[in-house]
């Protein structure tokens, strides 16, 4: 393949998570030693950056600082929620990003996200293919939610599911201090796709588990959900409940009493609120005393119970994506192929991106007990070996020390 010499940028989009910038960090870095980048670009705020020519001249980064990223939640470059309209209809955001990219040589473009970030790198890699300007542009994996497809698992989902499983562990234990009885619904994040409320389960590894989980692949029937509260309290004179956010009755509307007018960038419905709405229902039913918890951002921003498995994969999901673009790659994404048979490994693969954006992977049914209150043992096993061990974050004042960037804005060569 040819040699492709130019710039490069990389930003982050969407919701962030405990290991955003370490995958950013393995793109920068990488980048920075890759003598066909001429110059390493971080877009302020993902495609808005390119859009309004807000890039950040990443050489400038204390090499410090810079390693710090992969202890540092959140989106380090900053993110967004914008939505690029179809080119065929309307591509003047496409001529501005062709503008810029010719502006500073961008010959590579790297794009850190979920399902949607996906969308808008394969619009511009399209884009680009069609209008002949040479642009190798990769998607580096990220979305906590763990739905997309054409990879085992998504950086971001094992942290996010370490924190979520220890919560209910502690939460377990506060509930119990009591001889009083008390039923307890934990609200987890995940719109379509269950992974990480089923994640709750792995707390039942400490004998802290909770009793009953609920996933949005199946549908949620409220009468049921009651009587399944309803045998557990009568029987232990305690309940805990994992929910997730994003459960449905059977005519797909969301069991929230969120305003589906409240979106994102990207026509989603806001959910939230779950956890106490139906902690009055059970109150009101059941008469117990209820407490609902909502997770909300904790469980996507606590770098403090990351996994290092998780952190590791992050960056070598950035560096396998520079890496595959200056052997001569585009229009892909940084896949992970995983085997657990006796042991865990996890190498790096590339997916096209049609065949990843705007697809939703969900939990399988089989790994959802008959009842469609719990997960199944092979749901554990395919979590487990992604939530190992601890990190070396450095602490000042007894506190996390994040990266401090300094974001120092570039100027055209």
């Amino acid at each position: 393949m040819n040699q492709l010499t130019g710039a490069c940028i990389i930003g982050q989009s969407g919701g962030p998570t405990a290991v955003i910038n370490a995958s950013a960090q393995g793109v920068i870095q990488t980048a920075l030693k890759t003598p066909c980048i001429t110059q390493v670009l971080g877009a302020a705020h993902g495609i808005k950056g390119v859009l309004e020519d807000k890039l950040y001249d990443m050489a400038q980064e204390d090499p410090a600082e810079l390693d710090l990223m992969k202890y540092t939640p959140s989106s380090a470059l900053g993110s967004c929620r914008y939505k690029l309209a179809d080119p065929d209809v309307d591509d003047t955001d496409y001529q501005r990003i062709l503008d810029i990219f010719k502006k500073y040589n961008v010959r590579y473009f790297f794009y850190n996200g979920g399902n949607d970030s996906m969308d808008t790198c394969n619009k511009i890699s399209k884009y680009m293919q069609k209008v002949g300007y040479e642009c190798r542009i990769m998607g580096v994996p990220k979305t906590i939610d763990n739905d997309l497809n054409g990879t085992d698992h998504c950086p971001g989902f094992a942290s996010a599911a370490k924190y979520i499983a220890t919560s209910c562990a502690e939460v377990w234990q506060d509930a119990h201090v009591y001889d009083t009885g008390m039923v307890t619904i934990i609200e987890i994040m995940g719109r379509h796709a269950g992974w990480l409320a089923g994640s709750a389960a792995l707390a039942s590894l400490t004998g802290c588990g909770p009793d009953l989980v609920y996933l949005p692949e199946t549908d949620f029937d409220m009468d049921r959900f009651l009587s399944d509260v309803k045998a557990v309290y009568d029987k232990t004179g305690k309940c805990m409940v994992a929910v997730s956010e994003g459960i449905h009755y059977a005519d797909g509307t969301f069991v929230s009493e969120a305003k589906t007018s409240a979106t994102d960038g990207f026509g989603h419905a806001q959910l939230g609120g779950l956890a106490s709405m139906l902690a009055e229902t059970v109150k009101q039913k059941l008469g117990a005393k209820v407490r609902g918890i909502e997770l909300s951002l904790l469980q996507r921003c606590g770098s403090h119970l990351a996994s290092k498995t998780d952190v590791e994969e992050a960056y070598l999901a950035g560096q396998a994506a520079v890496e595959a673009a200056a052997e001569g790659f585009t229009d892909k994404m940084v896949a992970f192929q995983c085997t657990r048979d006796g042991s865990y490994e996890c190498k790096t693969v590339l997916e096209p991106l049609d065949v990843v954006a705007n697809f939703e992977k969900k939990v399988p049914r089989a790994w959802i007990n008959e009842a469609g209150n719990g997960v199944t043992q092979e749901f554990i096993d395919y979590v487990l070996p992604l939530i190992q061990g601890e990190t070396d974050a450095p602490k000042e004042n007894a506190l996390p020390r994040f990266a401090r960037l300094k974001k120092v804005l570039t100027t055209s060569l």
